[in-house]
């Protein structure tokens, strides 16, 4: 091949290339509804939701599902929520890295690029990720769990979960913390067939989720993050330790939560 045949040959592969990874950002950013959408609107049907659907059994199929404001939340129940799936929530921008290192099994006091150590136990710790990613937990933030919930799905694909942390910081940007934790305790899977803490609250104890009892709230937050198999109608002991563990937090190492 001459240079003239190898220069189109070249000019096609980087239009190629250009073009596959326009498609990529596209495929990152193409949410629907907008992230701007959820500033005014509850969803009507979640990605999860609609997962769920052909899954239920008989019993599981009628929807229980009632959006309600933040005002008309206990704070008991916001507080569960906040120590027991993302302490730091008011701290980051939607990714924790700080949680992340420590799931991951970084064991150095910080992270420079520069420096070859620090490098070096960042590799041990991903090669571990990667070897045992069943392994890896407690680092997703409640921005990203929205994220996963309105759009995604539970898959662990290392694609998918690029998509939504993308996702988690288009939230925080359009939405802000308040709003985002409104959506997310009442879209959050609480059991079968049960969605967000209004219908959680309503179907375990009989109350409205603004009159649940500290005790309460701490329960529903253990059932997270298995609903279907651990929540206040099936009780096994992990739900009661982490009901426990939940309820100490509150006591000892609350959230404070911003004025207004």
């Amino acid at each position: 091949m001459n240079a003239q045949g190898r220069g189109r040959l070249a000019r096609r592969g980087a239009a190629a290339a250009g073009l596959a990874a326009a498609a990529f950002v596209v495929w990152l950013l193409a949410v629907w509804p907008p992230p701007a959408w959820y500033r005014a609107h509850f969803p009507r049907e979640t990605a999860f939701m609609a997962m769920r659907r052909g899954q239920e059994t008989a019993a599981e199929a009628e929807r229980r599902y009632t959006p309600v404001r933040l005002d008309q939340v206990a704070p008991a129940m916001r507080q569960a929520v906040l120590v027991g799936e993302d302490h730091r929530f008011y701290r980051h921008g939607g990714l924790d890295f700080v949680e992340m290192r420590e799931a991951l099994g970084y064991r150095r006091p910080e992270f420079r690029w520069a420096d070859a150590a620090d490098r070096a136990e960042l590799g041990r710790a991903l090669g571990r990720a990667f070897r045992r990613p069943g392994e890896i937990r407690g680092a997703s933030t409640i921005s990203q769990q929205l994220a996963k919930n309105l759009y995604l799905s539970p898959s662990r694909n290392p694609l998918r979960k690029l998509k939504e942390a993308v996702t988690a910081y288009r939230l925080e940007a359009a939405l802000g913390k308040q709003r985002i934790l409104e959506l997310y305790l009442s879209v959050v899977e609480l059991g079968p067939g049960i969605w967000g803490v209004e219908a959680a609250s309503q179907a375990y104890f009989d109350r409205p989720a603004r009159r649940l009892a500290p005790g309460q709230a701490a329960l529903l937050a253990a059932t997270l993050p298995s609903p279907l198999r651990a929540n206040p109608a099936l009780r096994p002991a992990r739900i009661r330790w982490r009901q426990d563990l939940i309820l100490d937090r509150m006591r000892n190492h609350p959230v404070p939560e911003p004025e207004g």
